[in-house]
């Protein structure tokens, strides 16, 4: 197995789609961002400063998606035609689980649109907070599904 994001000199080029099938792919990432149980009081509160964490992290998550290729260099843009972000409070961690889910008929997956949209969620989420908690800590993103195109059907 070999990357394929370098040619054989090992330069970084995008790579060529063109003879891939144009097929429904589709991708889901997760993640999660802890915190001090008085952030997550306050953002379970509804008491952030900033306003409804949540619904801002939801909408920053699916901008995201969206912008994946302008933020990493070879990925290739796509006709994003879903995307879903839900976020979760979670008293045990304490936090919020982000999952984040991409969908699109094209000749490359979505996973880095599902990636990226989970990390600007979580990213917003401590943007929002970090005036009452700048020690939260983000982590656990990783794709959870990936379907379609010739690699097939990957769950974690």
């Amino acid at each position: 197995m070999s990357l394929t994001h370098f040619d054989t000199k090992g330069d970084a080029h995008m790579v060529d789609v063109s003879d891939k099938a144009v097929t429904a792919r589709v991708a889901t990432a997760e993640g999660h961002i802890t915190m001090a149980q008085e952030t997550f009081d306050i953002i379970s509160e509804g008491r952030a400063k900033k306003g409804d964490v949540l619904s801002v992290a939801r909408l920053a998550g699916i901008m995201g998606a969206k912008k994946t290729p302008d933020l990493i260099p070879l990925c290739h843009p796509l006709p994003v035609t879903k995307v879903a972000v839900e976020l979760a409070l979670d008293p045990d961690l304490p936090g919020v689980r982000v999952e984040a889910t991409v969908k699109t008929t094209g000749q490359t997956g979505v996973e880095m649109e599902a990636l990226t949209a989970v990390s600007t969620a979580a990213l917003t989420v401590y943007d929002m907070a970090k005036a009452v908690d700048k020690a939260m800590q983000i982590g656990g993103i990783r794709v959870t599904l990936k379907d379609g195109g010739k690699s097939g059907r990957y769950e974690a």
